[in-house]
């Protein structure tokens, strides 16, 4: 495992990338784009677009290639001191094989910032450059005016560096749980890694889904594992954790933290309640549902590889993240 590295904090000048490596804006959504854009100038923060940032073709901004040269150009560039993709997308695992993670791991980090299909692109940055970033709004949410305050606090996010303590309690608009129904307190440590369940559980058995490993040279408290589920219906849900089980991904978590669920039950005998009880029941690491985590906002910014502490009750949850 690398050493995890953390980016300086984003500051007012700073330089920005709006690249797109995996979904692109159509025409429509430039009005959206644009506000967002204005929010982080609004921020004191400079924009730089991407060449294919408001193109769209076949599901993806370009073709794999140009995408993960202009990736690859911005995490790289000295002057830019953040990336900030619109949105997730489909296709960004076609960019894997085609980053140089080598040399990412020893160039200076800079924050990833978003969710969802970038979760495919964090995740190996993480356990093969060892580069922290950040699992929190994608940028098109961010110029809703109506954007709500947990949300937002992905800009205090982008403003830690190393060192930073950050801290966050849940929105209270859904009662966390444990998957076994118990109701004793919990107080759950180790290195946060995740993200979008559709997209990283794809990346089990390669080289850049190697989560038992990175948890079998981390910390001793382990891994603090969090999942989100975009789109699986329910038997593929099952199939998903179920295969992640098998590869030993939750061998040496502390345990096991889990968005609201986004996708539709459609089977009535086996809903996504029945899928996380078949595919988690029995785990050594406690689970928690309903969580501030993913497509179902509010939602929290999750920083992959730092050092986190969740305090859970019946009545109240905190994560403390610590980023060192």
């Amino acid at each position: 495992m690398k050493p995890v590295r953390f980016p300086r904090p984003l500051v007012a000048g700073d330089l920005v990338a709006v690249v797109a490596p995996s979904s692109g804006v159509r025409e429509a959504m430039h009005p959206r784009l644009d506000l967002a854009l204005d929010r982080l100038r609004g921020l004191g923060l400079r924009v730089r677009e991407g060449r294919s940032l408001r193109c769209q073709v076949r599901g993806a901004s370009a073709g794999a290639a140009e995408r993960a040269q202009e990736l690859m150009e911005v995490l790289l560039d000295p002057e830019v001191a953040a990336v900030l993709p619109p949105w997730g997308g489909e296709r960004a695992i076609e960019l894997l094989p085609l980053l140089d993670f080598e040399r990412l791991a020893q160039a200076e980090p800079k924050w990833l910032s978003g969710f969802s299909d970038l979760s495919t692109l964090q995740l190996p940055l993480l356990l093969r450059s060892g580069w922290a970033s950040i699992h929190g709004p994608n940028l098109m949410q961010l110029g809703d005016p109506a954007l709500d305050a947990f949300s937002a606090r992905v800009f205090e996010a982008w403003r830690c560096g190393p060192g930073a303590h950050f801290s966050q309690c849940s929105s209270g608009v859904s009662a966390l749980r444990r998957l076994d129904g118990g109701v004793q307190a919990l107080q759950l440590e180790g290195r946060l890694l995740g993200g979008c369940l559709d997209s990283v559980s794809r990346l089990s058995g390669s080289s850049f889904g190697a989560v038992p490993d990175f948890g079998a040279a981390g910390d001793a408290a382990g891994s603090l594992l969090f999942f989100e589920n975009a789109e699986l219906k329910p038997f593929e849900l099952a199939r998903a954790l179920q295969g992640l089980r098998l590869a030993g991904w939750f061998e040496q978590a502390s345990g096991l933290l889990l968005g609201r669920n986004a996708a539709a039950d459609l089977e009535a005998d086996f809903s996504s309640e029945h899928a996380l009880q078949a595919a988690l029941s029995g785990l050594k690491c406690p689970v928690l549902l309903d969580l501030d985590i993913g497509h179902v906002g509010p939602q929290w910014s999750l920083v992959q590889g730092a050092s986190a502490k969740l305090s859970w009750s019946p009545a109240a949850c905190q994560m403390d993240q610590w980023l060192a």
